[in-house]
């Protein structure tokens, strides 16, 4: 599968400027892009995701065109196939574990019923080995297993390409390296394409993809 990204925008705060002109192609099924924070690594997966729209440029996954600015195409999130997880993993306070890995299955603004299991959140639950906590909240549960319902969430929707900002950032470093290594074994057995953020020279080594540097908003 192939990812093909040229992108350029410039954003402005007050007198502050930002320039973002990146441009990767890569086959490989884990991708990392390295830089150090402020290089526009999360601003390059928002637009990858379809939650920001880029001056020029354009995002092709697997040959498929999610963004041509050029030539008028824009898809939305939801219709790109790209799932995207947070650094803070952005669950819901208020719906439990399979709530949160349910809650982008359906449309519409109703939540998942609490008691209500949709078999394909049944199926992550159990490859997330997350039977135990599936009627908990976040807040209490770990933070591995909230990484994991993070992922879960994300892959409920059968994406064809995930997107990973600074996973292991929120980690302590035991666990850091616990769940590098899940996350190794997790690809390998569900053959997922991965592209990962991170500003830890560790995870570089750790994650051996196929690594993009920024810096300043350019690849380097």
């Amino acid at each position: 599968m192939s990812v093909d990204v040229a992108i350029r925008t410039t954003l402005r705060a007050d007198d502050r400027r930002f320039d973002l002109d990146v441009s990767f192609v890569s086959e490989h099924r884990r991708i990392v892009i390295y830089g150090p924070s402020g290089a526009g690594k999360s601003l390059t997966l928002r637009t990858m995701a379809g939650l920001l729209t880029p001056d020029a440029g354009h995002v092709r996954v697997d040959g498929r065109t999610l963004l041509d600015v050029a030539a008028g195409v824009n898809l939305p999130a939801r219709d790109r196939e790209v799932a995207y997880v947070f650094q803070d993993y952005a669950l819901f306070p208020h719906l439990t574990v399979a709530q949160n890995i349910g809650f982008g299955l359906a449309r519409g603004w109703l939540n998942p019923r609490r008691r209500a299991h949709d078999d394909r959140v049944r199926h992550w639950i159990e490859t997330f080995e997350l039977p135990v906590v599936a009627d908990s909240y976040p807040v209490r549960i770990s933070g591995g297993q909230r990484q994991r319902v993070a992922l879960a969430r994300a892959l409920a929707g059968e994406p064809r390409l995930v997107l990973l900002d600074e996973p292991f950032a929120a980690l302590d470093p035991a666990l850091r390296g616990r769940m590098r290594a899940e996350l190794m074994a997790l690809q390998a057995r569900l053959d997922l394409q991965l592209l990962v953020i991170t500003h830890d020279p560790a995870d570089v080594e750790a994650l051996d993809g196929h690594t993009i540097e920024m810096r300043d908003g350019r690849v380097v």
